[in-house]
């Protein structure tokens, strides 16, 4: 999570990232409902500017923001950000993300087809998804209690649901299996979403140690 607050003003401003990250106080509850609705109608009006850009900012201007893809780490991680944005958010509240998807790549298919290698072309469009429940997190807290080595995706997937303060530990143990996939800077990213140090152990296993805790030689557990 890109937590810099001082960032030139895209959809949120610099107090509004300081108000989502907690760091500005609001002295008043209806100063905090003026704030999320404010930032929950720029967001509305960001998503409507899409349409105008999609058909009208200059081909040299997209290049130009996303041949930032292959040098700009975060300019990725705020694309990937984006795209499970769309994806909670239609998923968790009644549209299909299929529905959004599956148009939005047809279209982009028959535009490429026709700009770059001036044919018409048909797009078939496959979108789906399968999970596996591989642990509860009911489970993943109880072996954090008892300092037991949990995946980074474990981890993740408890810090998301909220509930669970992975902060009152002194240190969290990661473990790597052989079939969990996890992209570059992950693992940084999550220790500094919970203001911690990451300290890698072997090419499995790594160290997250928070705040408070005395630095001491014997992270080889």
């Amino acid at each position: 999570m890109n937590s810099d607050i001082d960032r030139e003003r895209g959809v949120l401003s610099p107090a509004d990232r300081a108000y989502l990250l907690g760091e500005r106080e609001m002295s008043h509850e209806q100063s905090k409902r003026n704030a999320e609705a404010r930032i929950r109608r720029r967001i509305h009006a960001a998503v409507l500017d899409f349409d105008l850009l999609l058909h009208t900012l200059p081909e040299k201007d997209r290049k130009q923001l996303f041949v930032q893809t292959t040098t700009d780490d975060a300019f990725l991680d705020g694309l990937r950000a984006l795209v499970a944005f769309l994806y909670l958010g239609t998923e968790t509240y009644g549209v299909d993300f299929e529905d959004v998807l599956e148009p939005a790549i047809r279209s982009s298919e028959e535009y490429l087809a026709a700009t770059d290698r001036e044919a018409n072309v048909s797009v078939d469009v496959t979108f789906g998804v399968e999970t596996t429940v591989e642990s509860s997190l009911e489970g993943v807290a109880a072996r954090l209690d008892a300092d037991e080595p949990v995946t980074p995706r474990e981890l993740f997937s408890l810090v998301m649901q909220g509930t669970y303060d992975a902060r009152s530990h002194d240190r969290i143990t990661l473990v790597r299996t052989d079939d969990e996939q996890t992209p570059d800077g992950f693992l940084e990213r999550l220790a500094s979403y919970l203001d911690g140090e990451l300290r890698s152990v072997s090419d499995s296993r790594a160290v997250i140690r928070l705040e408070g805790m005395a630095a001491d030689a014997d992270d080889q557990c």
